[in-house]
């Protein structure tokens, strides 16, 4: 018997459960044995058996089986796939039928013979883990839709199909991940359904956004400090790293980390474990970390901004997320599911696009990606007063579109960075959040920019 789990035996005669007990030890995990079918519900909620080996007679009936078949539709109502296997002194034909079609795995007879039980209990064992992966691939997938409570993963398009293929692929490991695509193409959500489907699942999950963390306050965000360290260091504050210990750490746009932070950030990961600021000893700190960014890291390490090293301890495995303009008809799907939340919201009777409105939102570039389709969507819902959505409800700005025309026009960087931030700024008149999305970058990532290029 290969199979090792955890079996819940309840029989009323305590001989049986003794000699069970014995004969079982070495081939299972765990063993919980009752007298009593009123515990059953007990032992499911807070043992969770993999089997259940359950005797079909009782004191009250000595051979009708008839308490083994209401234990057993207990059993399967506090949960339907759970694996039971019967077992009685008066075996017959019609009793194992009736207990197959009832919800029963399998059938043993009393006296048991050694290999036959030990090979039914393998059997039920393999059949538990099988039902339990077979449910949580379901979960998955409904999650993946959007009908467990978690942010909707919308698309259809191959690219996203591939996508969500990957999440699914990657829903037991632990490895580090990072996630690759332009500011609001979702690679937050991304990182909660790799947190929702890992095995740090019911853990915590700590975010942060490396790219709204000013360089001066890094070490004390990241590794926290202790009480005195600094001036308004009045007492003691754990870091994100040492809040998300056991559980998953997201960093945001990890590729405005300057190089000096990158080291720190390295040596980190590889102790695993951090020091406070004004501390001596260090804290052990045990993370799975998922990281983001819209930049290309590895074009980033070949020019010196980025540490090899710590590239390849981020991404054991990359995750690549589509840009809206590259997802075809899911920019209509996104739209309709936008378009029906913000009804709800606003207490709109929107019914719809009409073919022109569709096709303008085909034809745009999306600079801000599904962010921006959120925001376009919203002030269309709430500035229109007609039943369907027309063009003339949607704006987007022109320098979005001139920059993503002339960027085949110029080949030098600079010149196209500047025109670029130039006419962002221009547009969105000095407005730098709004010039920020228009260019498809973080807020912080603009002033560097405005900075670097002396504007």
């Amino acid at each position: 018997m290969e199979e090792k789990g955890k079996i819940l035996i309840i029989d009323d005669n305590e001989d049986v459960l003794f000699a069970l007990n014995l004969l079982l030890e070495p081939y299972m995990e765990k063993i919980k044995v009752t007298t009593q079918p009123s515990r059953i519900e007990h032992f499911m909620t807070t043992f969770r058996p993999d089997v259940i080996l359950l005797d079909m007679n009782f004191r009250r009936d000595a051979i009708s089986g008839q308490e083994g078949f209401d234990c057993l539709a207990q059993i399967l109502q506090t949960d339907p796939q759970a694996v039971v296997v019967f077992m009685t002194a008066y075996a017959d034909t019609d009793k194992a039928v009736r207990a197959i079609k009832e919800g029963a795995t399998d059938f043993v007879s009393k006296p048991w013979e050694k290999e036959k039980l030990l090979a039914t209990l393998s059997s039920a064992l393999k059949l538990s883990r099988s039902r339990r992966e077979v449910g949580k691939l379901q979960a998955q997938m409904l999650a993946l839709k959007g009908d467990d409570g978690l942010p909707e993963l919308i698309g259809n398009s191959p690219a996203m199909q591939k996508v969500k293929e990957t999440v699914g692929k990657l829903s037991n490991t632990d490895a580090n991940i990072l996630i690759l695509g332009e500011n609001g193409t979702g690679k937050d959500l991304i990182a909660r359904m790799l947190k929702y489907f890992s095995p740090r699942q019911d853990a915590a999950f700590v975010a942060i956004d490396l790219g709204s963390i000013p360089e001066q306050l890094f070490e004390s965000e990241l590794f926290g400090y202790e009480k005195g360290a600094f001036t308004d260091a009045r007492k003691a504050k754990p870091g994100r790293m040492e809040i998300a210990s056991g559980g998953t750490l997201f960093l945001d746009e990890i590729g405005n980390l300057s190089l000096p932070m990158q080291a720190k950030l390295l040596t980190a990961l590889e102790k695993r474990q951090i020091v406070r600021l004004g501390a001596i000893e260090p804290t052990p700190i045990d993370v799975r970390l998922i990281c983001a960014t819209n930049a290309d890291l590895h074009q980033r390490v070949a020019e010196g901004g980025f540490r090899q090293d710590l590239l390849y301890r981020i991404n054991t495995i990359e995750l690549r997320i589509p840009p809206l303009r590259e997802r075809g008809e899911d920019i209509l799907l996104l739209a309709e599911h936008f378009l029906t939340g913000y009804n709800r919201k606003y207490h709109k009777e929107i019914k719809g696009l009409t073919r022109e409105a569709k096709n303008k939102l085909l034809k745009y570039s999306w600079p801000g990606n599904v962010r921006e389709l959120q925001h376009t969507l919203e002030r269309a819902v709430i500035l229109s007063e007609n039943l369907l959505l027309r063009p003339s409800d949607f704006f987007f700005p022109a320098a979005a579109n001139e920059v993503h025309e002339e960027a085949g026009e110029e080949l030098n960087l600079e010149k196209l960075e500047r025109k670029a931030v130039e006419k962002a700024l221009r547009a969105s008149n000095g407005n730098m959040s709004r010039a920020a999305e228009l260019l498809g970058i973080t807020r912080f990532a603009l002033y560097r920019k405005i900075e670097k290029l002396g504007l």
